[in-house]
């Protein structure tokens, strides 16, 4: 056997070890970032429910995922609303009643979570609590009372939700809250919570404009929205088409308000009864 068959090869001689390459990582970082932005600007993007203006469908603690691309896109639809107000819509499509929407009020950068309620040419009108649309009264069946666990997320507060907190058959505190399911033109259905008489009781009449839409939330009695200025934390009114930045689809997790940094403490506040419930309006009960 040769002598040279038994050489094993040797790494040039001066040959450094490659350091890390920080400017490829970089790169891919914000390459990361983009591709994150993108998808939550113009497919979907996460929620948290921080009030309860949608109670009894949403509560606060709720995450749910909003759909960005159902009406379109405008200047309200990237993650961070950076940019001024644009007329229009790219690839628009008008909300349908009933479609709980995000919204960003004029002149606000908060995005707020309410209910389509008015369209386009829509006479809005609330007489002691109920909705009428173009002088007919939008029907609402009661459904009893409705107990809600209360937990550090839901602390029926007294001043909000008077005379409402009881114990259920288990001795745990709830919120006791009347129930109205309304039934908007069109067949579909939603559950609202009446507490008590308030002033967005009585609004209007007023006309919704071209290309805006008049919203509410589920919970009348503690909802800042279209019946409400905007120095009152409201709408202000119909709000332009423009302004909404998306759809609600489905609650994917929602806690209870007693998890901390701790990860042992996240099961134990897990809601799951709350997972995977769609936010779509009920077609089905509305046709019984």
């Amino acid at each position: 056997m040769a002598p040279d068959e038994l050489t094993m090869k040797q790494e040039p001689a001066g040959e450094a070890k490659k350091g890390t390459d920080w400017v490829g990582e970089v790169k891919s970082i914000a390459v990361l970032i983009l591709v994150v932005l993108g998808f939550h600007s113009f497919i979907a993007k996460p929620f948290y429910i921080p009030s309860e203006s949608m109670l009894p469908g949403l509560l606060v603690g709720d995450r749910l995922v909003v759909t960005k691309y159902p009406y379109g896109y405008s200047f309200i639809s990237p993650t961070f609303h950076l940019l001024p107000p644009i007329e229009g819509r790219l690839f628009g499509r008008m909300p349908e009643r009933g479609d709980v929407v995000i919204v960003t009020p004029p002149g606000s950068r908060t995005d707020y979570i309410k209910r389509v309620i008015g369209l386009p040419g829509d006479v809005v009108e609330v007489r002691g609590g109920q909705v009428f649309l173009n002088d007919v009264g939008v029907p609402r069946r009661a459904m009893g009372e409705r107990m809600i666990p209360v937990d550090v997320n839901t602390r029926c507060d007294p001043d909000h939700y008077p005379g409402a907190l009881a114990r259920g058959d288990d001795g745990k505190p709830v919120c006791r809250i009347a129930i109205y399911r309304e039934t908007l033109p069109g067949g579909v259905s939603y559950d609202t919570a009446d507490i008590d008489y308030s002033y967005g009781d009585s609004f209007g009449p007023v006309t919704v404009p071209e290309g805006h839409v008049f919203l509410m939330g589920d919970n009348r009695d503690n909802s800042a929205d279209s019946r409400f200025p905007l120095d009152q934390g409201g709408l202000g009114g119909p709000v332009p088409w423009e302004n909404i930045g998306g759809r609600a689809e489905f609650i994917t997790f929602s806690l209870d308000g007693t998890a901390n940094w701790n990860p042992l403490t996240w099961w134990g506040a897990l809601r799951p009864g709350r997972i995977g419930l769609t936010l779509h309006p009920d077609q089905e009960a509305a046709a019984r």
